[in-house]
């Protein structure tokens, strides 16, 4: 049992754009009859948003059909810089690269752990709290010394940070169709992800 969400992620959108981003792609949703300006909070669980807005009449255009009874809940649009989990819960990814010399730091040494290794993780933890409080933090890799911005590493297990994320709450899978105009109409890098509450 659970609520299933699928996840957008603009992975460079500031935060002080965020906001209009996330008006600009509402606005081009609701012109289209996928959502409504309406709001709820009903089967909606983002833990940085209490509503979403409803699906419009012409929401099953851009997902797979489960049938012509089915109701998805709301889509939550959520600004503000946030470490984003897939899957089910906020596990920490299995690892990161570095952008500067593409070695790879283990988080969780899967399957020997399945947790992450705190004195691995603390650093990449400090930082992401930086960032999400000031906008900056970086790390210091391992391998080439180099520190670099915590939003340019890359993560294992679609682990994603950013300012704009859009969650469809109880929607069929969105189609492969509507993902790629949404990120060419974003404009940005996007992580794309399942997960379940």
């Amino acid at each position: 049992m659970g609520d299933f969400f699928e996840r957008i992620v603009d992975l460079e959108v500031s935060a002080a754009d965020a906001g209009a981003s996330a008006e600009r792609m509402l606005d081009w949703m609701v012109s289209r009859r996928w959502l409504l300006r309406e709001t709820s909070s009903h089967a909606m669980y983002s833990l940085d948003v209490d509503e979403g807005y409803v699906a419009g009449p012409a929401w099953a255009e851009i997902a797979q059909n489960w049938g012509a009874d089915w109701i998805p809940a709301p889509v939550a649009v959520v600004i503000g810089r946030n470490a984003h989990y897939p899957g089910q819960g906020a596990v920490e990814p299995s690892a990161a690269t570095c952008p500067r010399c593409e070695a790879t730091t283990v988080i969780i040494d899967y399957p020997q752990a399945w947790e992450a290794d705190p004195v691995v993780w603390q650093p990449f933890s400090d930082a992401i709290d930086s960032w999400k409080e000031t906008g900056e933090g970086a790390v210091t890799c391992v391998s080439c010394a180099a520190a670099s911005p915590i939003t340019s590493w890359r993560w294992g297990d679609d682990f994603a940070l950013g300012a704009l994320a859009f969650d469809f709450w109880g929607w069929p899978p969105l189609t492969d169709e509507f993902v790629a105009e949404f990120t060419t109409r974003l404009g940005h890098r996007i992580e794309h992800h399942t997960g379940k509450f």
